[in-house]
């Protein structure tokens, strides 16, 4: 179904910019925020769940047991933004 609306002008460069960095169209965002108003469905994780899946929640596992994480949160840390922004490190 073909909806037409008219968005003010910041909504509309809000939302274009949005979708650029989110490198998603804006039929994808709105038809997603739609959903998550009308049907009570969030699709987005929560921060909990992205924290976790980044390893900054949780028991030490694995091959990194034993080792000392202390001193290493910062790099961690440092290390989850870029790869969420695609950037890289700084030398």
């Amino acid at each position: 179904m073909t909806t037409t609306v008219r968005l003010p002008l910041r909504v509309e460069q809000a939302l274009a910019t949005y979708c650029v960095e989110a490198k998603r169209t804006k039929s994808e965002v709105i038809v997603e925020l739609l959903e998550q108003r009308f049907m009570g469905t969030d699709s987005e994780r929560t921060p909990y769940e992205l924290a976790q899946e980044a390893g900054f929640i949780g028991c030490v596992s694995g091959k990194s047991a034993g080792k000392s994480h202390a001193g290493n949160t910062k790099e961690r840390v440092a290390a989850a933004i870029r790869k969420k922004h695609g950037k890289k490190p700084v030398a």
